[in-house]
């Protein structure tokens, strides 16, 4: 398939040009003492944060490319003729915004005929924002900085890695405690830093792998082309590509055997790392 290089270029420049405007609306509520929590069918919490974010991206995204397919977490799918799809999750991590935890981002996927072609990772209580295109690199900007090119970290051994998570009772509850448990041990330090954040610091060079057992498209979409740019894997736990997979895993490639085997290997035991952590 050819890529319409040009287009993808324009897309991902004006959503980094709305992307602040997004942020500022999400940081108004952000530490609220008003902010109203409401539960969804999942049992996923939602905001007035994150529903008042993807009606401003669909707003400004419709006007300016009114061709291009919408889905968001919150608002559903509205169909395009153009080959382009924008997939948003407006706040992703809503349980650490609402507890105050800078670690929520907002991503911002865009795929052309299916493939994952740009990704934008926003963290608005940080000031960053981390992004890429196909064939152009991930960068990562801080402030008003100048943006940086990012490269994923060349860790020989799982001993030496670090893994992140989002939280331990997700795989819990899932049915995955074991592979949890195996991970722990098998790697030099793990932590709960968790939601997108997890996967970015993958594709930023500070962490080594990021695993999630329940991940949905909108969490996935932006995540590709950021953490493939960046020299990395974001795969499901088959070792596929893709952002059906309803898990993920951001992974440098000299780590991505061994991870997928650590996940499945149900009868290993592996030596507690303590003192390291």
């Amino acid at each position: 398939m050819s890529l319409p290089h040009a287009d993808i270029a324009a897309r991902l420049d004006f959503v980094l040009s709305i992307y602040p405007e997004a942020a500022r609306l999400v940081l108004e509520y952000y530490g609220s003492s008003t902010l109203s929590v409401e539960w969804k069918a999942d049992h996923t919490p939602v905001t007035l944060a994150d529903r008042g974010a993807e009606q401003l991206l669909r707003k400004h995204l419709a006007e300016m490319f009114p061709q291009d397919a919408i889905l968001g977490e919150e608002f559903g799918e509205t169909p395009g003729t153009s080959g382009f799809r924008w997939i948003l999750d407006p706040v992703d991590g809503t349980k650490s915004f609402v507890a105050e935890t800078p670690l929520f981002g907002m991503l911002i996927g865009l795929q052309y005929q299916g493939e994952c072609v740009a990704g934008v990772a926003g963290f608005p209580a940080l000031n960053e924002v981390v992004y890429a295109s196909r064939g152009q690199g991930t960068w990562r900007r801080i402030a008003e900085a100048p943006p940086i090119c990012c490269h994923v970290r060349q860790t020989s051994k799982l001993a030496d890695a670090l893994f992140c998570f989002t939280s331990a009772g997700g795989w819990d509850t899932t049915g995955h405690w074991e592979a949890f448990t195996r991970l722990t041990r098998a790697t030099r330090l793990s932590r709960g830093w968790g939601d997108c954040y997890g996967h970015v610091l993958v594709a930023t060079g500070r962490a080594d792998v990021m695993v999630d057992p329940a991940l949905a498209i909108w969490d996935a979409a932006a995540l590709i082309p950021i953490v493939t740019e960046a020299g990395g894997h974001f795969i499901d736990w088959t070792g596929q590509q893709t952002v059906d997979g309803g898990n993920g895993i951001s992974v440098i490639p000299e780590l991505k055997s061994e991870i997928l085997r650590v996940l499945h290997d149900q009868n290993a035991t592996y030596e507690s790392k303590q003192g390291l952590d």
